[in-house]
C-alpha cells in the first residue's frame, strides 16, 4: 500500500509540473523582453560602429 501511495504522488507532482501557470508565463515573457531589449541595443550599436568606421570591433 505504501508503495502504491509513493508511486500516486510522486505521478501527480508531474502532471502538476507540466501546468505552466501565470507567474512562469510572466517570467518568460520578462526574459524574451530584455532579449529584445539588448539585441536592439546591440544592433543600434553595431550600426553606430559601422557608421563611424570605429576601430574597436566590440560594441
Amino acid at each position: 500500500m505504501k508503495t502504491i501511495t509513493m508511486l500516486f504522488l510522486v505521478s501527480l507532482m508531474g502532471l502538476t509540473a507540466c501546468n505552466e501557470g501565470p507567474a512562469e508565463r510572466l517570467g518568460r515573457d520578462i526574459d524574451d523582453a530584455a532579449t529584445d531589449a539588448a539585441n536592439a541595443i546591440e544592433d543600434v550599436c553595431e550600426d553606430v560602429r559601422d557608421a563611424v568606421n570605429a576601430r574597436d570591433p566590440n560594441c
